[in-house]
């Protein structure tokens, strides 16, 4: 392949550029079958080669302008904000308590150019 070129374009001729370069006799075969042993992608319907079932189906996507699969439970479940459930439903931690003068205050020994302490002195006259 001429690399000014670039890769070919499609027709029975032409040469792979998906695959890594092979540098010695009998990589090609070599990366094929590690190819071939890597876990590919699972597509709705297909089935296990391994075991010779069908695989478990993946969930179907609900459309954006579906009705609601929930019509019991707040809009603002997951958020900090109004009705329902806040953020620990959904596992997130919790917000940090640490004020922001502290934060900076840590980063103070490696400030080589002074903007640091700038927003140090900042966040302390602004008690955060």
């Amino acid at each position: 392949m001429n690399p000014i070129a670039g890769p070919s374009g499609p027709s029975k001729f032409s040469t792979r550029t998906d695959l890594p370069p092979s540098k010695e006799y009998g990589e090609r075969k070599a990366t094929q079958e590690i190819m071939q042993g890597a876990p590919t992608a699972v597509t709705r319907g297909s089935a296990d080669p391994q075991l010779g079932r069908p695989r478990t189906a993946l969930p179907e996507v609900t459309s954006l302008y579906a009705p609601t699969q929930r019509p019991e439970e707040p809009i603002t479940t997951g958020i900090a904000l109004g009705p329902g459930a806040g953020p620990e439903v959904l596992g997130a931690r919790p917000a940090s308590t640490e004020k922001l003068s502290d934060i900076l205050a840590k980063m103070l020994p490696y400030d080589d150019t002074g903007e640091v302490d700038i927003l140090y002195q900042r966040a302390l006259a602004r008690g955060m």
